[in-house]
């Protein structure tokens, strides 16, 4: 038996999306700028695309642009609103426990010389709304704050966080990265103050190098990529619409019975918490015992196993055909210690014994039983192994 637990890192794609993507390769593979039928016939997919996506945040279609995934949304949004808005201010806000594909966006803009605060968030990884008021300048122009965070699960109260941002300028620009929460929860633009939202298509069992990034409607963005002015000129070069009409399949199929997927989700995730929680020295990071567990997301638990490196376990564990993650996936393949862990306040020495297990819809309660069974047949070994 196998035991896929990191689906924060990717899912397999449903049969839908695969069907729909090589009805595309193969007999509708025309360009969508071609004025033929083939070329028209294309087209269509990416509009009812548009179509597809922007119902599920109640938004209007020319509000969102397709892409090649979250890092490049992310960086649409960030770079591209900075350069467009720095005639208003110069000052960025984000936190302490983002996503690569944001923090070194940030960390660009700041060789440019924009200046960046970064806010603190408390030990279940939530910002702190008082750090945020504290932050807000006169020369603030964008907010970016992850909707869950991609390691421990937590999840941020976007609509009061936005009501601050706005409260103090309607103008600041806020910034959601809700690649781990688009198809676990509903997400309502405008009526929760987002500009700008990133969505990635692998992580909702659509194909990897697909993704969105929502515009609302009038927010000034600068294109990345210029050329022949595809997608109104936001982002040039022939559209992949292969990848956008898997990305359009993967959305339907996600967003059908969405709450009972949701409730189903939190079962096996109660279920996996409860068996980590029953082994000796073992701590479930960014969340608390007896916390109700909806407050987290419902796909991903972080846990550290004292007196064990996380990639000896997770090596011990896929010997077992049980699969996860030591940290974030999009990283790199080395990654250094996690610095949403140490935000949190995860001890020193357990930075390095932390794993991520990451459930998707398709995760069966037989797959949970035997990545805990597992577990209990390898810490003692390895424990013994480590001492030695």
């Amino acid at each position: 038996m196998e035991s896929y637990l990191d689906n924060a890192a990717t899912t397999r794609v449903t049969d839908s999306v695969r069907k729909v993507m090589d009805q595309v390769m193969s007999v509708d593979y025309g360009n969508p700028s071609s004025l033929h039928k083939k070329g028209m016939d294309a087209e269509r997919y990416i509009r009812e695309a548009s179509e597809t996506a922007a119902k599920t945040l109640k938004a209007q279609p020319k509000e969102i642009i397709f892409t090649s995934g979250g890092t490049e949304s992310n960086n649409m949004a960030l770079i591209g609103a900075a350069l467009a808005n720095r005639r208003s201010g110069m000052h960025i806000i984000t936190t302490e426990i983002e996503h690569a594909s944001v923090l070194n966006p940030i960390l660009f803009l700041k060789e440019c010389g924009f200046r960046v605060t970064f806010l603190p968030v408390d030990q279940e990884g939530r910002v702190i709304a008082s750090e945020l008021e504290r932050a807000l300048a006169d020369d603030t122009i964008l907010v970016s704050v992850m909707h869950v965070n991609n390691e421990i699960g937590s999840v941020q109260d976007i609509r009061r966080l936005s009501g601050i941002v706005k409260e103090k300028n309607p103008d600041i620009l806020f910034h959601v990265d809700a690649i781990q929460s688009y198809g676990k929860y509903t997400i309502c633009p405008k009526q929760e103050g987002i500009d700008l939202l990133s969505v990635s298509g692998h992580k909702i069992h659509g194909p990897k190098g697909s993704g969105f990034l929502y515009i609302k409607d009038k927010v000034k963005v600068k294109p990345l990529i210029y050329g022949g002015g595809q997608q109104k000129g936001m982002r040039s070069g022939t559209e992949n619409v292969p990848a956008i009409a898997g990305l359009s399949a993967a959305i339907k199929e996600i967003y059908t019975n969405h709450d009972e997927k949701a409730a189903g989700l939190y079962r096996l995730k109660e279920r996996l918490i409860h068996g980590l929680l029953a082994m000796e020295d073992v701590t479930v990071n960014g969340y608390s015992a007896g916390e109700d567990i909806r407050k987290t997301a419902p796909h991903i638990v972080n846990a550290a196993f004292a007196g064990i490196r996380s990639e000896v376990l997770l090596h011990a564990l896929e010997e077992e055909g049980i699969y996860v993650s030591s940290g974030s996936a999009c990283s790199s393949n080395h990654p250094a210690l996690s610095g949403t862990l140490k935000a949190i306040g995860v001890k020193q020495e357990l930075l390095s014994a932390a794993v991520r297990f990451s459930l998707s819809v398709y995760t069966t309660e037989e797959e949970i039983d035997y990545a805990l069974a597992g577990l209990k047949k390898l810490l003692p070994v390895l424990r013994r192994y480590q001492r030695k």
